[in-house]
């Protein structure tokens, strides 16, 4: 999208409560599953406030968004007003503005909401003097206490929203609360402070009952409503922001002892938790890479964590036996491998762990990241051929994986051969990747001899699809039309003669490129007299003009 788009924090305000106003909960909620399920392609700026984009469905629609006035918006598909599709590309817009995606998709509760922030800063003069000196003394405890006695001070502080509703309300609601015992902190203790503080409403977000006993309902299966999900996904992208901070440890070395206690607690949750969702990374997994590969690893010198992390992997996957999640202990295992340069262990256990389902792309895909951050081109080139066979759904966008062959064959151009034979024994999942690159890498017959293989046919193609070829190896493209306007002529309906007729069009116009006129006129002699029988496909050749 093009960057002269720029959304002020007033104009923000504004389209979320226009939002509220034009689309209902429903469609909200639709078009947040299109934009996590990345349906919107092509999204460009027409104009400063004129957003365009095509949104995949039961077919691709095209959706064009007035951002000052949504009632002039407009989708090509069958819903009158507002839909999903131009839901999704709010979505979109908002993400590539860095706005939070799920303020817009919980738009009608963020209105309610500002409300009720507004009665409870009104109401706040009301709060009692024991509540008060309970948060008051508790925040002289905060500097010297342990992380678990942090939750143990968090519990009492959010204590009087227990009976809550989990939503986003709530969840800024806690963080507030936790917020009144505020205490001088050193950068990095403030840092693990407010990533405990982001940790203890999640685990009072994902677990019912008592959301303060680590590890204990992660694995539960426990399903979450749509506005208690909204409000994880806010927190994920909070912890997120806050972890892509930079840790100042080597100014704080105390500090260890607390970053070490937030890794076991983070490592158990990971390690517990249920891998039943589809798409999204499970909670605490996501947490465990960002803590190694923003907090921890950027501050060891030797590979003495990293063999003690092994070790504490291993024993409390014992001490947890069946409850233990054997494919995040398998992945978890396999990253300290990857930070030990030890590719063959840490591969065989990704490996191990994608043999069984909930494995999130995202976790495959961080490797690869890490990878082509730190300028590894030939060990990514490694990854690259491991990772891909198990990117094995089509669930997966492969855009981000391509696009780092593609960074690989730029510094290291002999490793394309591997990049064509890993995409060719991906198929059929890598197809849409494969199509393109061997259209952009310019190997005309491969792709011809794919799409024949595959099945097939130039109905199969948008005119533009093709383009290429027409342009570069026209040659190509005549059997493939040749033998699709024969299997239309045999289909012997209407419909099926006046394909034929547009292919035979187009045939034509190759054969007039290639200078190969006469051989055309032969063909199309032989080819009305073979069905010369067929009235209605005679017809439909004199109406497209190929026979007097």
């Amino acid at each position: 999208m093009q960057s002269k788009l720029m959304i002020s924090d007033a104009e923000w305000e504004q389209l979320i409560t226009d939002v509220a106003y034009y689309f209902d909960d429903l469609t909200l909620k639709r078009g947040f599953q299109y934009y996590k399920q990345s349906r919107v392609k092509s999204l460009r700026l027409i104009s400063s406030r004129r957003v365009m984009a095509l949104v995949e469905g039961r077919e691709d629609y095209a959706v064009s968004l007035e951002l000052d006035s949504l009632t002039e918006s407009h989708c090509d598909c069958p819903v009158q007003g507002p839909c999903k599709h131009m839901a999704a590309v709010l979505m979109n817009v908002a993400e590539s503005q860095e706005r939070s995606v799920n303020l817009l998709a919980n738009a009608k509760a963020v209105t309610s909401r500002k409300k009720a922030a507004a009665l409870e800063a009104s109401s706040a003069a009301g709060v009692s003097g024991s509540r008060r000196e309970q948060a008051q003394k508790l925040a002289d405890l905060i500097p010297g206490a342990t992380v678990e006695q942090w939750r143990e001070y968090m519990a009492l502080l959010t204590a009087p929203l227990a009976q809550t509703v989990r939503n986003p309300q709530y969840a800024d609601r806690a963080l507030a609360a936790i917020a009144q015992a505020k205490a001088p902190l050193s950068p990095a203790a403030e840092l693990l402070f407010q990533l405990h503080s982001h940790l203890f409403i999640l685990d009072s977000l994902i677990k019912p009952g008592n959301p303060h006993t680590t590890g204990a309902l992660s694995s539960a299966g426990y399903s979450i409503g749509y506005y208690t999900a909204i409000a994880v996904s806010e927190l994920q992208e909070a912890i997120t922001r806050l972890m892509k901070r930079s840790l100042p440890l080597a100014s704080a070395p105390e500090e260890w002892p607390r970053l070490k206690d937030t890794l076991a607690h983070v490592r158990l949750e990971m390690l517990t938790e249920s891998r039943d969702r589809m798409r999204e990374q499970p909670y605490y997994s996501f947490c465990y890479t960002l803590l190694w590969s923003n907090w921890i690893a950027p501050h060891l010198s030797n590979t003495e964590l990293y063999m003690e992390e092994l070790e504490q992997l291993r024993e409390t996957g014992s001490e947890l036996g069946a409850a233990v999640s054997r494919p995040a202990l398998q992945l978890a295992e396999s990253r300290i491998y990857f930070y030990l340069n030890d590719d063959n262990a840490a591969l065989e256990r990704l490996a191990a762990a994608a043999e069984r389902p909930g494995l999130q792309p995202d976790e495959l895909i961080s490797f690869l990241a890490a990878l082509a951050e730190a300028g590894h081109w030939e060990r990514l080139g490694v990854w690259l051929e491991a990772v891909g066979p198990l990117l094995n759904s089509r669930l997966y966008n492969l855009k981000g994986y391509a696009g780092y062959w593609e960074e690989v064959i730029r510094r290291v151009p002999e490793l394309e051969p591997r990049m064509w034979d890993t995409l060719a024994g991906m198929l059929p999942i890598s197809r849409e990747i494969y199509d393109e690159k061997l259209l952009a890498y310019g190997k005309w017959q491969e792709w011809m001899d794919y799409q024949l293989t595959s099945g097939k046919e130039p109905a199969d193609f948008r005119v533009s699809d093709l383009k290429p070829l027409e342009k570069n190896a026209p040659e190509l493209l005549l059997p493939f039309y040749h033998q699709a306007a024969e299997r239309f002529v045999l289909e012997k309906n209407r419909h099926s003669y006046k394909s034929a007729v547009k292919l035979l069009k187009r045939l034509a116009k190759l054969y007039k490129k290639m200078k190969r006129e006469e051989r055309w006129e032969q063909f199309l002699d032989a080819f009305t007299t073979r069905h010369s029988r067929l009235r209605a496909l005679q017809e439909e050749l004199r109406k497209g003009n190929l026979i007097p």
